[in-house]
This record gives C-alpha cells, sequence and structure tokens, in this order.
C-alpha cells in the first residue's frame, strides 16, 4: 500500500464524503451534500482529507470562529475574519482505514494551520459518545453557553458536548 496523502478536499470529493459519513454517523446525524458543498467553498483551506489505494479514507472539517460560537447541524460555516478559535466541526474516518492513527494526523494538521493563523483556542461538539476521545486530545467540556448557543447544541443528537482547548 501506498503512502497515506494529506491534502486539501474539493468538490469532486462530494461523493467520498458522503460515503465516510453513513458509515460513521447516525441517519439523524447525516449532513446533506449541499451543506458539504457550500462548507468547501466557504472555507477551501480549512477542509482537509486522506486518501489511500482505495480513494478518499478519512477528513476533517473546520474553519476559524470565535470561542463560544458552535456550529449548527447541517447549517452554513461562517468564518470570522477576527477569530481567535480554531472550530473541530466534523472528523471521520471510514472503517477500512481505522486504526492507521489518521486521526491524529489531521488533528494535528489542524492545530498546525490553527496556530499559524494566529488562532489560540480550539472547539468542538463531540458526539456519539466522543468525549473522551476528545479529553484524551485536551478538550475539557464547557457549559458556559448563551441560549443561542445552547439551542445550537441541543440540535445534535444527544448527549452531544462543546468541548476547547487552549491552542498554543
Amino acid at each position: 500500500m501506498r503512502a497515506m496523502l494529506l491534502r486539501t478536499l474539493h468538490p469532486a470529493d462530494l461523493p467520498g464524503l458522503d460515503l465516510i459519513q453513513t458509515h460513521c454517523y447516525a441517519p439523524s446525524m447525516l449532513e446533506l451534500a449541499d451543506v458539504l458543498a457550500g462548507r468547501l467553498r466557504a472555507v477551501p483551506d480549512w477542509i482537509w482529507g486522506v486518501q489511500d489505494d482505495e480513494g478518499l479514507c478519512a477528513y476533517l472539517f473546520t474553519y476559524p470562529t470565535r470561542l463560544g460560537h458552535l456550529s449548527p447541524l447541517n447549517g452554513n460555516f461562517h468564518p470570522a475574519p477576527d477569530g481567535d478559535t480554531l472550530y473541530l466541526h466534523d472528523l471521520a474516518i471510514h472503517p477500512r482505514a481505522r486504526g492507521r492513527g489518521l486521526a491524529q494526523r489531521l488533528i494535528r494538521h489542524a492545530w498546525t494551520r490553527g496556530r499559524k493563523a494566529g488562532l489560540r483556542h480550539s472547539a468542538l461538539i463531540s458526539v456519539q459518545d466522543s468525549e473522551r476521545f476528545w479529553a484524551a486530545h485536551g478538550y475539557r467540556t464547557r457549559t458556559e453557553l448563551d441560549d443561542r448557543q445552547r439551542a445550537c447544541l441541543a440540535g445534535y443528537e444527544q448527549p452531544a458536548r462543546y468541548m476547547t482547548r487552549p491552542l498554543d
């Protein structure tokens, strides 16, 4: 098997993205192809994937935002020009590629990109009982949210947790 290629994703990757998410998420958590395409247009330099001999096998959607601003499920990305936070919206690894360290590789790549952009924090919403995974990467649950952000969090299949960590 050849080396895994980490690269920026493009609209041509939509079929692979859809395939991965159907293997990784409950039906209520699947995001629409039109939404994914809009995100690829909105933040083309903040979305990465890993490709192996069989095609796309992992991806990570991120963007710069402000600490405490959550991204709704199936919502558009609105990057903050004055952002201080790297938001990790969606990390998924196809079952055939699990156990190869791809999650860590994508996360570290995103952290490096965020630091280079001057971002000071990283944040995400943990779903599908992933809180321990994210805690092992230094993320801690943050409960101080305004009503709008709590409503956004409630739009995810529960339990869902808003988690943050310093980027430095």
